[in-house]
């Protein structure tokens, strides 16, 4: 989507264009349904688990800053870039405690060629930068990281995946882990989006699964000519380690959406 596109939808939300400016923004909201869209959004989620560590008596809210920025290249092909920056607020998570600060980084980064038959995939690398706060792993670690994905008609399913591993001799953090997002959305002619993923992560140093169901609910509105999309959604624990979270997740998210220059 060029940037002149998301200019126009947002005059056409100021000049009331009708059946037009809905299926544009229906468009929109479904190309934000593809996490390496060709389009550049900053999405600010807050997301809230409980029944943390020995007692089940911890919690920790994490806001996550996830600007995605897409570079075209000559060939009609894009490098999507996603940079996840997380802080962190956790109480009892560590008996009689609590800690915050900026969580380790996640740096991704996709070569994506042009879409075919609605067919979509990626893949490039992924580097885990820490912080060194109370809530980092104070570990470097890198990988590789792929994503596949098909839009059918108001439909999008598909799957992104990761694999890291510590960089360092003796980390303090031990990783080698997989990631893995299973996903499917509906996207209605009224801009409303219903989803359902996983964010599943197998601990291989430690043989632990962490999954994680989450539902969701968008809607995309145009607000003073910029799009803006708007999530709520809620998880279930299905699986995670030993003190890990359990029970019911939530997520709230707002998502801006940029023009490209």
């Amino acid at each position: 989507m060029s940037g002149r596109w998301i200019w126009v939808l947002g005059v056409l939300s100021c000049a009331g264009a009708g059946t037009s400016h809905a299926q544009d923004t229906s468009d929109l909201a479904q190309q934000l349904a593809n996490p390496i869209s060709a389009v550049i959004s900053v999405p600010y989620q807050l997301n809230f688990d409980g029944n943390i560590g020995p007692d089940d008596e911890g919690s920790r809210t994490t806001l996550n800053l996830q600007p995605v920025i897409p570079f075209t290249l000559d060939n009609g092909a894009n490098v999507v870039t996603r940079t996840v920056v997380p802080y962190v607020w956790q109480t009892d998570v560590i008996p009689d405690t609590s800690q915050s600060g900026f969580g380790d980084v996640l740096l991704n980064a996709w070569y994506t060629p042009p879409t075919q038959g609605g067919l979509t995939w990626g893949v490039g690398p992924v580097v885990r930068v820490p912080t060194w706060s109370d809530v980092s792993s104070e570990t470097w670690a890198a990988g590789i990281t792929g994503i596949v994905l098909k839009q059918s008609g108001p439909w999008t399913f598909g799957a992104l995946s990761n694999h890291i591993w510590d960089l360092e001799r003796g980390p303090k953090t031990p990783t080698n882990a997989t990631f893995i997002q299973p996903f499917v959305s509906y996207t209605t002619d009224t801009s409303w989006t219903l989803s359902v993923q996983s964010e599943s992560t197998y601990d291989w140093a430690n043989d632990q699964w962490s999954v994680p169901v989450n539902f969701a609910v968008s809607k995309l509105a145009v607000i003073g000519q910029r799009p803006v999309s708007f999530q709520m959604g809620a998880g279930y624990w299905v699986e995670s380690p030993a003190n890990g979270p359990e029970g019911w997740r939530y997520r709230f998210q707002v998502q801006f959406v940029f023009p490209r220059g």
